[in-house]
């Protein structure tokens, strides 16, 4: 940025930075620490670090005399982010880098970044409807069970085989949808840290589909339909493509109206096609690109707003790609496309 002095770039950042030479005086700080330390300007330069973050806990213990950044372990370079409160009460997030003469020398510079809090509090809302959303998800097939179980356990002789299999299947069923939903929870926390794996193998789409859908009905008198246009046969993983296309469907059938029809084709580079169509409302364009959010929810059907997050997810793996799309019914299609993922070694 040709131009720009090094104090112009700093107070371009929406974040504080706070730089000290190894005597511990401040030689640098921008705009953004000026407003979220609450001092003045004319007291950075030259002052001393521990006048300039005049910070403490919630128990008044001061920053400088806790972090002694110039003190400690001799291999300590990073200061880890912690919370101190300004003198008005705000609370601000600190984090640093000791810069070295040499490993293990003494501290020459200490850079400091110090942001509003309430940027965290995004984070934590964030955990936040991850608890509340399981607490919900779980509190219905949990209060089924306990319900069933107390009631055979209480009056087993009274019921008939068919009305004990009855309520075990029901007791099955909801076993089902909290181990579903403890599976999603794990591929979400996979996803978001980065730790999705895939052990991908050559795989006949058209056939692991097929096999999949079996395993999954509509209710209504609707069908599941699958339309072979071509076998593609691809390089992926069978448990993942599994759940790509379990999500995929079950929300076709959430909240399409109709019947839900499954095509499988080769593409022209060599990969594969997956397209799932619904009969339902279909899906806006303006909101399209918003459903594979994590939480996110359309509709009055329900359900944790987490499939269509980890079927993104579960594509980006593979390094495929999905797309919303409407339907020849007028309702929503879901097209997936998946590369060939032939290895290198194998080409």
């Amino acid at each position: 940025m040709s131009g720009f002095s090094a104090a112009a770039l700093l107070d371009l950042l929406p974040d504080g930075v706070v730089v000290a030479d190894g005597a511990g005086v401040v030689v640098q700080g921008n705009v953004a620490a000026l407003r979220l330390l609450e001092v003045e300007g004319a007291r950075i330069p030259g002052s001393p670090l521990s006048e300039v973050m005049a910070l403490q806990d919630l128990e008044g213990h001061d920053w400088a005399k806790c972090v002694a950044p110039y003190a400690g372990m001799s291999s300590r370079r990073v200061l880890l982010e912690s919370s101190w409160r300004t003198v008005s009460g705000r609370e601000v997030l600190v984090t640093g880098r000791l810069h070295r003469d040499r490993p293990g020398g003494t501290v020459r510079s200490v850079a400091l970044g110090i942001r509003d809090a309430r940027s965290r509090q995004f984070v934590d809302r964030e955990r936040s409807d991850l608890v509340a959303t399981v607490a919900h998800e779980l509190r219905s097939p949990l209060t089924g069970v306990k319900g069933f179980t107390s009631t055979l356990l209480a009056n087993w002789d009274r019921f008939t085989d068919s009305q004990r299999l009855l309520m075990l299947s029901t007791v099955d069923a909801d076993a089902d949808r909290l181990t579903r939903l403890i599976v999603e929870l794990l591929d979400v926390a996979r996803i978001d840290s980065g730790r999705l794996t895939v052990r991908k193998e050559p795989l006949d789409v058209a056939e692991a589909v097929g096999a999949q859908l079996r395993t999954l009905s509509a209710t209504d008198g609707r069908t599941i339909s699958l339309l072979p246009a071509g076998r593609p046969r691809v390089w992926v993983d069978p448990d993942k493509l599994a759940q790509i296309v379990a999500n995929l469907v079950e929300n076709a059938v959430k909240h399409g109206g109709g019947d839900v029809q499954v095509t499988v084709d080769a593409t022209p580079e060599g990969g594969a096609s997956l397209i799932v169509d619904d009969a339902g409302a279909g899906i806006e364009p303006a909101i399209r690109t918003r459903i594979f959010t994590k939480f996110w929810k359309h509709g009055r059907a329900g359900g944790s707003g987490l499939g269509l997050y980890i079927v993104g997810g579960l594509v980006a793996a593979h390094e495929g790609s999905v797309h919303v799309e409407t339907s020849p019914a007028g309702g929503a299609r879901m097209r997936v496309l998946l590369p060939e993922g032939r290895p290198d070694a194998l080409r």
